[in-house]
């Protein structure tokens, strides 16, 4: 039986329905994870953020800058300037929005659903009722996340649902535990108190 975290599970009852208790409780681990998508992600970040720097070094006259002298912005400077910004999000920015969302963000897994919360300037909260949980994954053995329909991806067309930046903003894409600890625990206990409340459901 996977423990209960004390500081998700304060900020986690609220939410609870009457008669509605909690089985598992955890907040996802602060370290840095690669995730598999990230071997695709950043060599990428690496070349478009790379690329626009160069493009922008010589576009702002960096490489020949001479003292008292103004560079002018026009708008394809300043679409420059965007791409650049963009790049060093994919880069490094990303990481640091995700290290600020993880320390915000607490789970709890009921005898009933599945609770995610997320304390951003706003409190925001998702739930997947267990006995509708059509789709789960995982991912990983140890810490890894589960995901509570189709995966998220970084890439994907434009017509693409569940397309996201970061795991850990929960109101995009499909709902997910993400970089949790134990992952196999809480997993194995999701498809066990799934199959008690289908089974409860089943007529006799």
């Amino acid at each position: 039986m996977p423990t209960i975290d004390p500081q998700a599970s304060m900020k986690l009852q609220p939410e609870l329905m009457s008669g509605e208790n909690i089985q598992w409780a955890g907040m996802p681990n602060p370290s840095v994870i690669f995730h598999s998508q990230d071997w695709a992600m950043v060599p990428f970040s690496l070349l478009w953020g790379g690329g626009v720097l160069f493009m922008g070094a010589e576009s702002f006259g960096w490489w020949r800058y001479k003292p008292g002298t103004a560079h002018t912005w026009d708008f394809g400077t300043v679409v420059l300037a965007a791409f650049i910004v963009i790049g060093q999000y994919l880069i490094w920015g990303r990481f640091v929005m995700d290290a600020w969302l993880k320390r915000r963000t607490y789970y709890a897994v009921t005898d009933r659903r599945i609770l995610l919360l997320q304390e951003r300037f706003k409190r925001k909260t998702r739930v997947v009722y267990l006995d509708a949980l059509a789709e789960i994954q995982r991912d990983g053995s140890t810490t890894g996340t589960i995901w509570l329909g189709p995966k998220n991806t970084m890439f994907g067309g434009r017509h693409q649902q569940n397309r996201s930046l970061s795991f850990f903003n929960i109101d995009v894409g499909s709902p997910s535990l993400a970089d949790i600890d134990n992952v196999s625990s809480v997993y194995n206990l999701i498809l066990d108190l799934r199959q008690r409340r289908l089974e409860k459901k089943a007529p006799a």
